[in-house]
């Protein structure tokens, strides 16, 4: 039987193009990528995606109400045991709740959703800041983790979101990202990975975090002589650098 990775399909998610990313990094992986709505395909999955767009209130109502609540349930299931990565509101989801329509989360990450409050004030090169942000932006490495193996710190993801994560637990954030303020663009906690970006969206940093995520074991010991990093050493904060300069402008749609 293939090793498999299902993407949840509950209706809202951008599954074409997460899922053609994931195809793409697991080439020679030995990983089938499925995209599922069915409870039991996500049950026996060895690893599962949750991507997510639009409204969180119309996301989290689509999961819950899917099968009757049984894929909602398989996904809390897949989250106890196995490898789990949200994608943009796949990640908020993962939190208790969001200030977006006073929706309740899967509370799997302890923490809040919170929307960008940033009228009226000005980016350095004199422009106002646009919600959502959209475009390009660097996100630091605020703590190591197996998924950045090889992606450099201060890296380009692309993002498109007018809401950010706010972790309760400072330890849960591993990506930060600075847009008016410093926020939280990546979370992880035990088996769990996700990120307020998109990597399939974000061209080879971005693949190389879904081919890292494939090859993550969360729930195995690293030996004394790995060279993953010290998972409880968090850097010094540093500012980043102005999101002036464009060096790779491209958006990568895989098809």
């Amino acid at each position: 039987m293939s090793r498999r990775v299902a993407v949840i399909d509950y209706g809202m998610g951008n599954l074409r193009s997460v899922s053609q990313a994931v195809l793409h990094a697991a080439a020679g992986t030995g990983f089938e990528v499925v995209v599922t709505a069915e409870p039991e395909v996500v049950r026996a999955a060895e690893r599962v995606v949750l991507p997510g767009q639009g409204a969180m209130r119309d996301c989290m109502r689509e999961l819950r109400e899917a099968h009757g609540g049984a894929l909602r349930a398989a996904v809390l299931e897949a989250a106890a045991d196995k490898p789990l990565m949200g994608v943009c509101v796949g990640m908020q989801m993962l939190l208790d709740h969001s200030e977006e329509q006073d929706t309740p989360g899967l509370g799997l990450i302890p923490g809040r959703v919170r929307r960008f409050q940033l009228e009226g004030r000005l980016q350095p090169d004199g422009s106002r800041y646009k919600v959502p942000q959209m475009g390009w932006n660097q996100v630091l490495q605020a703590r190591p983790h197996p998924v950045w193996a090889s992606v450099p710190d201060a890296s380009w993801f692309y993002f498109v979101h007018s809401f950010y994560a706010q972790p309760a637990d400072p330890a849960h954030s591993v990506g930060e990202t600075d847009y008016g303020a410093r926020f939280t663009s990546a979370v992880a906690r035990d088996n769990i990975f996700a990120t307020q970006f998109h990597p399939e969206k974000s061209a080879a940093h971005g693949l190389a975090l879904y081919r890292n995520f494939l090859g993550w074991c969360p729930l195995t010991p690293h030996p004394p002589d790995s060279h993953v990093a010290d998972p409880c050493h968090r850097p010094e904060r540093r500012p980043l650098r102005a999101p002036e300069a464009r060096r790779h402008e491209c958006v990568h749609h895989l098809r």
